[in-house]
């Protein structure tokens, strides 16, 4: 609580600055300039950013597009409380956590804390959601608990990924990305009205890029990038009350398999750590090990939705969102990082999901309503062999589990203005969720398992069960907001937030038959009060949301090598599912915009939090103090200045960023090796338009002091790991991109 207290007091004293510094500043500014309105849909209707009483950041096409940013991990640097990066030995499959919820690991049965939207459509699942940024209208960012205006119950915040419409006349652009590492992206769009009810369009985008670093065995690219996307839409207005959107979108990931950089020399090998921290030494991909998959790394996803949208009349409108997703993954882990068969895996991950969503919507002067069904019937299996190939021979320990989830839900949402200056926000969500799983786990002498083309016989079967679960909740939200001026608003809200228990895959029912029962829902008791102000007639703003979470049962996995034989040596491992007792995070969060001319604008963003694990029991004993809130920084901040000026009948766009983070935990477990120390990065983005705007080109330099990040990393050796296992050390660790630049070249027709 001190630390609280003292972060409090700092930021207090920024705000006071800030305040303080707006009447002497008010008599210079000019009335006709100020800031821009952003117009955001968080309530599931147009309001302008600042009149929504909850924690909201969201991003134009525009301001992505000066600041070069290339995929949604980007946006952590200058959102406070959220972390977004690939997940290990991944290139787009998402970790996502705000406010010290989320995700780590993206086996079967593990939904996500942060949910992921594509206009209004839920991603269940986080392969391939690592979504590049192209062909987006705006990006919005809310941090809490979100249910009861959403499809799908989100206990930690949600990311909405909103698309441009089609234009009602011709148009077409192409984009050009040419920079170092050899990247080479190109993006077209194109859109036609068929008459003046029907439009198209479609977006083809290849992404394209070497590796950061040489898979020294193979001669492959390790971090590289290969992806060909494209998505297909459609608008049809029969009337001028119904609108219908039909959109059909296709992402393939061929990108060679990511390995991790060994801190420690092989125990068994000898091979010492390369100097290049994105250098390996992998060979899995070539090895009988993965032999199963033809050592093929790759994801291939895609979606389907229509949705559509009829206004009854002046204040009731009716939506319907229909989608099915479905995505395959072939994915070669190599545990070790080493030419040697010491502990590789073959990875199968197979998803798809269908939801529907009815939406009514009521707007009036004083009330405003939001009420909703949905519904989702998610599949998500995913197959294993972890093969320890220097262990007697050959071991294999494969995993197989299916977990399929049938959730509804009913929530509510309505705003009542009470008075001009005071409005009452009240919501609640119900939520069913049966989740049914199929778990298998057996060991062979041998590499590789019958899942994966081997013919061999189980020496033992750790699981083998069927099991199905029910899950009810009620999460209730209230929200008043005042106004106290034009310029000023304040809010206090309390929310809930709830995410089902499931099944673990690798649990190992033989051994612990409590596997079977599955592992506990967790909770999210959230408090927030808020101030949204503008100064300086428009030309500055200031946001600041302070909150409190009581985090109950949540749910943290891991596994754990296990010797079956008593000999000294782990031969199989198993999966952990946690409900930790319960955390506490409590901190604020502050984003400032100054327009100080014309041409200069100064953003800060920031955040401080507290954020604790009270309880967490094992055999009676609390171990809270030796347990971390995962990939939860206490502090965050991000300072940019963005200078234009008139260039050669143009406007040159100047963004120079700064963020800084602190010290990150990876895991619940401290473990030195891994977790990344804090560190900051300096971004810069040069971009000129041309004066109709048809044309623009810009350059843009990330992690320009080529700091070296570390995201995430495998623990099954020293350094502090909970567990051992194969016979060479193996704790690995994953890096975030190196410095690059790149060149941007913008056509519109």
């Amino acid at each position: 609580m001190n630390k609280t207290i003292k972060h409090s007091a700092l930021y207090s004293a920024l705000l006071a600055v800030t305040a303080s510094a707006a009447p002497a500043l008010s008599s210079a500014a000019e009335p006709t300039l100020a800031l821009e309105e952003v117009v955001v849909t968080a309530r599931r209707r147009d309001e302008s950013l600042q009149d929504v009483p909850v924690a909201v950041t969201a991003f134009s096409a525009e301001s992505l597009e000066l600041r070069g940013a290339g995929d949604i991990s980007e946006l952590a640097q200058s959102v406070p409380s959220v972390t977004l990066e690939a997940s290990r030995a991944t290139n787009s499959t998402l970790t996502a956590f705000i406010r010290g919820v989320g995700q780590q690991d993206p086996l079967a049965g593990f939904e996500q804390g942060v949910a992921l939207y594509i206009d209004d459509v839920y991603l269940a699942r986080p392969q391939g959601a690592l979504l590049d940024i192209y062909d987006v209208e705006r990006i919005e960012v809310l941090r809490g608990p979100q249910g009861t205006l959403y499809g799908r119950n989100a206990v930690g915040g949600a990311i909405k990924y909103i698309t441009k419409r089609l234009a009602e006349q011709p148009a077409a652009r192409i984009k050009a990305s040419l920079g170092n590492y050899g990247q080479q992206d190109l993006v077209a769009t194109a859109s036609a009205p068929l008459s003046d009810t029907v439009r198209v369009g479609a977006t083809v985008a290849s992404l394209q890029r070497d590796g950061y670093g040489r898979n020294l065995t193979t001669g492959d690219d390790n971090y590289n990038k290969d992806i060909v996307a494209y998505r297909l839409s459609a608008e049809y207005t029969p009337t001028e009350d119904i609108l219908v959107r039909f959109a059909y979108d296709n992402t393939q990931d061929n990108s060679a398999p990511v390995a991790g950089h060994r801190p420690f020399a092989g125990a068994s090998s000898g091979d010492a750590p390369l100097d290049d921290l994105r250098d390996t030494r992998a060979g899995a991909a070539g090895l009988d090990t993965t032999a199963g998959i033809g050592g093929e790394n790759s994801i291939d996803a895609e979606g389907t939705q229509l949705s559509i949208e009829w206004q009854l009349n002046d204040q009731l409108t009716l939506k319907s969102i229909t989608a099915y997703r479905e995505d395959y993954t072939e994915s070669v882990i190599d545990f070790d990082s080493l030419a040697a068969p010491d502990l590789d895996a073959p990875v199968i991950f197979d998803n798809d999901q269908l939801s529907q969503e009815f939406q009514l919507l009521y707007n009036s002067d004083k009330l405003n309503a939001v009420v909703g069904a949905y519904y989702l019937d998610a599949y998500a299996a995913n197959d294993f062999d972890a093969v320890l190939g220097q262990l007697l021979g050959g071991i294999t320990a494969y995993t197989g589990g299916e977990v399929e989830t049938e959730a509804w839900s009913l929530f509510a949402d309505v705003t009542y203005q009470l008075s001009e200056q005071l409005a009452l926000s009240v919501g609640g969500r119900y939520t069913e969720d049966k989740r049914s799983a199929d778990i298998y786990r057996a060991s062979y002498f041998s590499i590789g398992s019958p899942a994966f083309g081997v013919d061999a016989t189980p020496y033992a079967v750790s699981s083998d069960f069927e099991a199905s679960r029910t899950y009810n909740d009620f999460s209730p939200r209230i929200n008043v907001s005042y106004q106290l001026n034009d310029s000023t608003n304040v809010y206090a809200g309390f929310s809930q937030g709830f995410k089902a228990g499931s099944f673990d895959p690798r649990g190992a029912n033989a051994s612990t038959p409590s596997v079977e029962r599955g592992f506990d829902p967790e909770s999210l008791d959230s408090w927030e009060i808020g101030l949204k102000a503008s100064w300086l007639d428009g030309r500055a703003i200031t946001n600041v949301a302070l909150f409190m979470s009581d985090y109950e049962d949540m749910q943290i996995p891991g596994s754990v090598g296990v010797d079956t034989d008593d000999d000294g040596t782990n031969d199989d491992f198993v999966g952990t599912v946690t409900n930790a007792g319960k955390a506490e995070i409590q901190g604020i969060e502050v984003e400032a915009t100054l327009l100080v001319s014309e041409a200069l604008t100064l953003q800060f963003s920031g955040n401080l939090l507290d954020a604790s694990i009270e309880e967490w029991l094992v055999d009676d004993v609390n171990i809270a103090s030796q347990r971390a809130v995962q990939n939860t920084p206490e502090k965050m901040a991000h300072l940019a200045l963005l200078y234009t000026a008139s260039v050669a009948n143009g406007t040159m766009t100047t963004n120079l960023n700064w963020s800084y983070k602190s010290d990150i935990a990876q895991y619940e477990s401290p473990v030195p090796v891994l977790d990344q120390k804090s560190y900051d990065t300096l971004n810069l983005s040069v971009v000129w338009t041309e004066g109709n705007g048809d044309w623009s080109f810009g350059i843009h330099g990330k992690n320009l002091t080529d700091e070296d990040i570390k995201t995430s990393g495998y623990c099954f050796g020293s350094g502090g790991c909970a567990s051992a296992l194969g016979l060479e050390d193996n704790t690995t660790v994953f890096y975030a991109p190196p410095r690059t630049v790149t060149a941007t070249l913008n056509y519109n027709f």
